[in-house]
């Protein structure tokens, strides 16, 4: 899975196969919590079990599943095509589908834990598993191992069926798109002005590091790695070979509950990248027994793909993670950092007044999209801080409850204009308009990875513009428009 360009896929929740079939033309329907009701099948009638597909000869995933004590489910695993082919190499990607009409609460499939891969599996002891977890090491860079050296193994490997299917997806999610983390220079351009532009040099930073740690693994665990007549890590493995193993797994890795630490992560064949995410669902995958389950949170028609829970995550984190945006996400939001000027003569003062009010003096509020006016009145009070210079008026606010409230109408303007000018200026920090993302994305020409980043720069413009529009409807509201703003030497700083 790793020992190559080709990534695994993106781990969503797993789902058991009834029948691999071909996919049609046509994009499979998606669907939606307003689905009508079907009928369910009768209780003691079992779905039909998973048949081999004309493809089976050269993939065997199915057959692999089925022989390694995969249940009967009631879900098939159809096919899609990759929107912009390389080279016209690139197989369909494939996707869990509703193999009978299901209802909500209904088991969609359950995958036995010896074919899950978890630090278990791996490493058969939870002690070392918890050690190395603990040493730098996280669970994904040693399930990435793993598989690179299960798949030099080729045939030979108890896991080669699987390995074949995350190689055939190669890291890419549901939009066949890969994690930013393995994007060019020059496609990372299309993300210029947003912050996951950091958090992508973070993170490969991170995978750097971990990199370097491999071969603690291979000294830690020896015994398990006795089995491959390999180099150490490093040695066996480059920086970008080990990077695209650790982005596969990321994106496909399944996070248990209520398991023990060695459990925890896990990669569930029929999971992601076969499951599809969607932030407002509610089924999740989960631990039962010797099993992992799906239990589906709606009803689906025969031939729906199945959708599951991504968990609380902003779309900077899904494109990150998983290579897309979801556009109904309600748990998407932007962060602003304000901090109080440390050269303050009073900064000792008003950080205590900060905290008293639950504010740190480096305080992140994060902007939740519809929220945008909700964060703007939250930011105000703290924002004020920093425009006081009187000590008595300090003094006051100090022997005072609750937060600092309005002050006189041009001081209040001052804060008002520095939170526009701020807004204004990461705004302007991205190379184009919102007006313009809207008509790249009404034109549907724009291939695969730059339609990810216009979609995401775009709703993270649309909760700047609302805080732009909050922040002058507060201006708006001020009594006098004719002040001129109060000079602020210590004004706090916002990034």
């Amino acid at each position: 899975m790793a020992a190559s360009s080709s990534h695994p896929p993106r781990a969503a929740s797993p789902g058991p196969a009834r029948a691999l079939v071909r996919a049609s033309a046509s994009p499979p329907a998606t669907p939606t919590s307003s689905s009508p009701p079907h009928h369910r099948r009768p209780a003691r009638r079992r779905p039909p079990p998973v048949e081999p597909s004309s493809e089976s000869a050269t993939d065997c995933f199915v057959d692999w599943l089925r022989a390694r004590g995969l249940p009967p489910g009631k879900v098939d695993i159809r096919e899609r095509p990759v929107p912009c082919l390389r080279d016209g190499k690139d197989l369909p990607l494939r996707y869990v589908a509703a193999g009978v009409d299901l209802q909500a609460g209904d088991v969609a499939f359950e995958v036995p834990m010896p074919l899950v891969v978890t630090l278990e599996r791996v490493l058969g002891d939870e002690s070392i598993a918890e050690l190395l977890t603990n040493n730098k090491l996280s669970e994904l860079a040693c399930l990435a191992l793993y598989l690179m050296y299960e798949k030099k193994q080729g045939k030979d490997s108890f896991w080669y069926p699987y390995i074949k299917e995350l190689d055939r997806h190669r890291g890419r999610g549901q939009l066949a798109v890969e994690s930013p983390l393995l994007w060019t220079e020059s496609e990372l351009d299309y993300l210029t002005g947003s912050p996951l532009k950091d958090e992508i040099v973070a993170r490969d930073e991170a995978i750097r590091r971990e990199y370097n740690e491999l071969d603690t693994l291979w000294f830690m665990a020896g015994s398990l790695f006795q089995q491959y007549p390999f180099d150490i890590p490093t040695e066996a493995f480059p920086f970008e070979i080990f990077k695209q193993a650790f982005v596969a797994v990321q994106s496909c890795v399944v996070h248990l509950q209520k398991v023990s630490l060695a459990r925890r992560f896990a990669l569930v064949p029929l999971g992601p990248p076969l499951l599809t995410y969607k932030s407002n669902c509610k089924a999740m995958l989960t631990a039962d027994g010797d099993s992992v389950r799906l239990v589906v949170d709606r009803p689906y028609k025969a031939g729906e793909p199945i959708i599951i829970w991504c968990g609380p995550q902003t779309n900077s984190r899904l494109v990150l993670n998983y290579g897309f945006v979801d556009e109904d996400n309600p748990f998407d939001r932007i962060a602003i950092e304000a901090s109080l000027n440390t050269e303050d003569p009073q900064y000792q003062d008003k950080r205590m007044v900060a905290q008293r009010n639950g504010k740190l003096a480096i305080q992140n509020f994060n902007v939740y999209v519809g929220k945008e006016k909700q964060t703007v009145a939250e930011m105000l009070p703290y924002l004020r801080l920093g425009y006081i210079s009187d000590p008595d008026e300090m003094q006051s606010i100090l022997s005072s409850e609750g937060d600092t409230c309005p002050l006189s109408p041009c001081t209040e303007r001052a804060v008002l204009d520095q939170l526009i000018g701020y807004l204004e200026s990461r705004l302007a920090g991205y190379p184009t308009t919102l007006d313009e993302d809207e008509a790249m994305l009404a034109d549907g020409s724009l291939e695969p990875k730059k339609e990810v980043a216009t979609r995401l720069v775009r709703l993270e413009k649309k909760m700047l513009h609302a805080c732009l529009q909050a922040t002058n409807e507060f201006i708006n509201d001020l009594p006098d428009h004719t002040v001129s703003p109060c000079p602020a030497p210590y004004a706090p700083e916002l990034k």
